[in-house]
């Protein structure tokens, strides 16, 4: 089954004919927990749309009206749920190159919250994806708007008793889960994977890092994961979710106990 749109109005023309994050993933999004009316990490989520914008060559949106904005709308929510953030380059005409004078489009998206509580509490059962990601530096990072990689890494997890897979990139080192960023322990120490060549570097683990400043960034080869003693999974819904199970092996839960202790989510 499919759908059938006639692009035959200037409103739908504009939007699905011209917008520059449909046409050529030309744009760039942030997903935030919505609590008590309040988005959290909010400050977080702000800078990395800054960078981005400024990396990617966006003419700006004017960043404290949109901050105002987005608040309005949380504090207008009667249950806690998930905004999500897409800012566009704009409606742009055919072709690659984009307007320079063109002004950016921002969309908000509302879900309900998902409930993690007895996944977190269960722990995570990981393996390790066939699909390796690209490496692209000038993108690295970036929450940008080009997700195919995530979508074909989640039909592979679908067909699978997993929780989700640890995503490794092409010359073999560990990046990320498929939809959240990774900490491991090795040797009694904790760290977490650069990601300087590819990868999204997620506000949950800003904030992790800004709390326990004895984290160290370490490449991780897949080859030394039978080394790996505790893991867990964080995004900005999820929170901090421990590795039960790698690869068939069974992890330390209790090291990622006291992480969680100490880190204010």
């Amino acid at each position: 089954m499919a759908d059938f749109i006639l692009i035959d109005s200037p409103v739908t023309a504009a939007v699905a004919g011209g917008c520059r994050a449909l046409q050529y993933g030309d744009g760039l999004f942030t997903t935030m927990r919505v609590c008590n009316g309040e988005i959290a990490l909010w400050p977080l989520h702000l800078a990395r749309l800054q960078v981005s914008a400024k990396r990617l060559g966006f003419a700006e949106p004017d960043w404290q009206q949109l901050a105002t904005w987005l608040q309005a709308q949380a504090q207008r929510q009667s249950e806690d749920c998930v905004f999500k953030l897409l800012i566009s380059r704009g409606i742009g005409g055919r072709g690659y190159a984009p307007d320079p004078q063109v002004q950016v489009s921002c969309y908000l998206y509302q879900a309900p919250l998902p409930d993690y509580t007895a996944l977190r509490a269960k722990g995570l059962k990981v393996g390790v994806a066939t699909l390796r990601l690209a490496r692209q530096p000038v993108l690295a990072g970036l929450k940008h708007c080009n997700r195919l990689e995530q979508v074909m890494l989640k039909q592979q997890l679908a067909v699978t008793t997993l929780d989700d897979f640890i995503v490794a990139d092409t010359n073999d080192l560990v990046v990320e889960g498929t939809a959240a960023n990774l900490f491991y322990q090795l040797a009694g120490r904790w760290y977490t994977p650069p990601l300087d060549a590819c990868g999204v570097a997620g506000v949950m683990r800003k904030h992790i890092m800004s709390q326990l400043p004895q984290i160290a960034e370490r490449e991780l080869p897949l080859q030394e994961l039978p080394a790996v003693t505790a893991m867990f999974f964080t995004n900005a819904l999820l929170g901090i979710a421990a590795v039960r199970e790698l690869t068939d092996r069974t992890l330390d839960l209790s090291a990622v106990r006291s992480i969680q202790q100490q880190v204010l989510c």
